[in-house]
């Protein structure tokens, strides 16, 4: 893959500057333990709230505050996070706090069991035709846009890890 862009410049639109959509960088990696594991995700989802962040100010010192791309990028030279921040709010009345948490988390898909209840006729020699309710677990892709550095996520999602007993 030749690009990596951030999901902060996904629209429906292409990124300013940019002929094609955004890209996607995939990745299968095999860790020791879960500990490695989610030290990982949770480098890579904190890797994805700074990402986010400097797009975000950097597209709308471009796009609302009129500076070209090379201003824009010198301003946000050796900024920190809460310079970014101030600018958002101070000079563009945004509060970061309150985007999308797609956007500030990233999305995270895992298989999660889901139950799929559904209705059928059925008949049997004999008898009359009748509707009985079919209930069947299933594991579905779903995405979540949370925090996964903490435990919450871990503990109401526990078929993710293995076993540490393995």
């Amino acid at each position: 893959m030749d690009r990596v862009m951030s999901s902060a410049s996904c629209s429906e639109d292409p990124p300013l500057g940019s002929k094609e959509g955004p890209g996607f960088d995939g990745r299968v990696v095999l860790y020791p333990s879960n500990r490695n594991l989610r030290d990982y995700l949770s480098w890579r989802q904190a890797d994805c709230h700074i990402n986010n962040l400097y797009n975000t100010t950097f597209w709308t010192l471009v796009q609302k505050g009129g500076l070209t791309t090379t201003q824009a990028e010198e301003r946000l030279s050796g900024s920190q996070a809460a310079d970014k921040n101030e600018i958002l709010f101070s000079e563009f009345n945004i509060n970061y706090n309150n985007e999308s948490p797609l956007h500030k988390k990233g999305t995270t898909l895992i298989w999660e069991k889901v139950n799929e209840t559904t209705t059928k006729q059925i008949k049997r020699p004999d008898e009359a035709e009748t509707e009985i309710t079919v209930t069947r677990t299933r594991k579905k892709v779903t995405s979540h846009s949370c925090d996964i550095i903490g435990d919450q996520f871990w503990e109401e999602h526990p078929d993710i890890l293995e076993s540490d007993q393995c």
